[in-house]
């Protein structure tokens, strides 16, 4: 016998799908979605407090912009100095210049 199983979702349940092609997502669309989940901004809110929360919603993204740059940086160099470790300087000037 196979047991039903349910799920109570919210009736406004919805799921979002972002792709790209041939490539990964740039650091500017990845802090564009993680301020969005950040900080929601309701439909029915009134105008003066959505003109806030969007306002807000675009320091987020700009501090997590900054920050996901930071870390693109920080992991090159640390490829490089790996592939440097592995004695491959021209591999590594390579990983460098990206």
């Amino acid at each position: 016998m196979i047991a039903a199983l349910s799920i109570d979702l919210p009736k406004d349940f919805n799921v979002m799908v972002r792709t790209t092609h041939k490539r990964g997502f740039t650091p500017e669309e990845l802090a564009q979605q993680c301020a969005e989940k950040i900080v929601g901004i309701s439909d029915t809110a009134p105008q003066e407090i959505r003109d806030q929360a969007y306002a807000f919603r675009k320091r987020v993204e700009q501090v997590v912009l900054l920050y996901l740059k930071q870390a693109v940086h920080s992991d090159r160099t640390t490829v490089y100095n790996a592939i440097i470790d592995a004695g491959q300087p021209g591999l590594a000037e390579l990983v460098r210049r990206l």
